[in-house]
């Protein structure tokens, strides 16, 4: 029963060199009601980056239940015509990839 705010977690991960820009949005979890995933754009200079790195970046500077669980590397995030992230979108196209919408 904690309260995660995104932006505080997509503020924390843009400090990482290798990040051009974060998006964080929970899919559903069996146990927590909620995990997180972070969609990653990295930078252009970026070598390859793991979500495994990513995660031992964010031990001990962050709380544990705040770093996300899953990572999804992408070179862009689903948009409107206008130019405004939908995460909405990326939730859904997350719960799909990741086969959380099958019940067991």
């Amino acid at each position: 029963g904690e309260n995660v705010y995104p932006k505080e977690i997509e503020e924390f991960l843009y400090a990482h060199p290798a990040i051009s820009e974060v998006q964080v949005t929970g899919v559903p979890d069996k146990k927590y009601g909620e995990e997180l995933i972070a969609w990653v754009k990295l930078n252009s200079t970026a070598g390859e980056v793991t979500g495994e790195e990513l995660r031992e970046y964010c031990k001990g500077k962050i709380t544990h239940f705040k770093i996300p669980r899953y990572f999804k590397f992408v070179d862009e995030f689903p948009m409107t015509v206008t130019g405004k992230i939908q995460k909405f979108k990326m939730r859904e196209i997350s719960i799909q990839e990741l086969g959380l919408d099958q019940e067991p």
